[in-house]
């Protein structure tokens, strides 16, 4: 049984999505608006410092829990990817959620402001993963001291890099936690159809909308763009969350049978009754519940200390 709040959010999402997308609509028209509704859902952040940083010209924020020493007193270090499609999102928009990993994970996180498309499209943001990815490693960052997670889209980029990693023959990091991960760009899955109007926060339409102005002319099959079509020999462990209400269910069912074919250890998860990303919903149980066993399997993954310099600053 999903909780009232639960379904409080489900009708709030119906109302708030109840208008068609305009199929010609830039996305840069209603970024603001996306990020206003997200920040709204998302809550205060508490007991986290928040310092922004520069990754050889790519934005980004590192996030401490309060009280702990700003280059030691961590459990490890969290890549964060954030979602919105590859058309929208920011660290304004993920940072109480990431804040909340941080927290439970007794961990530092850096969360990267990759470029987005229509200006920047694919394969940007696997650029970008890859460029904050290797700046950990070149400050000292042990890479089994690393873990990388990311929701939607990010979860998909979060595939990606570690596609790219291991095919470019770069140390993986430890583990990959996955919150209703994008990774078929195709929308080949059968829940993109029978699940239309189960979903109340992410659209067939606005799924396609994103897709065509992140593909651009590359193949919807791309491994590096749509994962679920790469090989995942030798990747580290994943962990997924998923809801049942998504049209991307199955491209969270679908990744975990493959991945375990393969021979990686995979743990998923599927939320009865929860839409897209409902960890975003700070208000809700499950949210919390959901982000506190992710936070769990981190900092399992993240034990040992890393081995960066304590006197360099990140």
């Amino acid at each position: 049984m999903t909780t009232i709040r639960a379904r409080i959010l489900d009708r709030l999402l119906r109302v708030l999505t109840a208008r068609p997308l305009d199929p010609k609509i830039d996305p840069r028209a209603f970024r603001k608006k996306f990020d206003q509704i997200a920040i709204r859902l998302s809550g205060k952040i508490k007991g986290i410092d928040v310092e922004k940083c520069d990754i050889d010209g790519l934005p980004g924020e590192w996030l401490w829990p309060k009280g702990a020493e700003h280059n030691t007193g961590y459990a490890g270090t969290l890549l964060y990817l954030h979602g919105g499609g590859y058309i929208l999102g920011s660290p304004d928009t993920h940072r109480p959620m990431v804040a909340s990993l941080v927290r439970h994970a007794k961990a530092r996180a850096l969360l990267i402001d990759y470029r987005l498309a229509p200006e920047h499209p694919f394969p940007a943001g696997i650029e970008d993963a890859m460029k904050a990815y290797k700046w950990l490693l070149a400050q000292g960052v042990a890479p089994e001291t690393i873990t990388v997670a990311g929701d939607s889209a990010g979860g998909g980029l979060t595939m990606a890099l570690l596609l790219s990693l291991r095919d470019a023959g770069l140390p993986l990091p430890a583990g990959a936690a996955l919150l209703s991960p994008w990774t078929d760009l195709a929308m080949s899955g059968w829940t993109h159809i029978t699940h239309r109007k189960r979903d109340p926060m992410l659209s067939l339409d606005g799924a396609l909308l994103a897709a065509r102005h992140y593909l651009g002319p590359t193949n919807p099959t791309d491994p590096l763009a749509s994962p679920l079509y790469g090989r995942f020999d030798g990747l580290p462990p994943l962990f997924i969350h998923v809801g049942d209400n998504e049209i991307l269910l199955d491209d969270s069912l679908r990744l975990a049978d493959r991945a375990r074919a393969a021979g990686v250890h995979v743990d998923i998860k599927v939320w009865n009754g929860l839409p897209h990303v409902f960890q975003a919903a700070s208000f809700l149980p499950e949210a919390r519940k959901s982000l506190t066993e992710i936070a769990g399997f981190l900092q399992d993954r993240m034990a040992a200390k890393s081995t960066s310099d304590p006197t360099k600053a990140p």
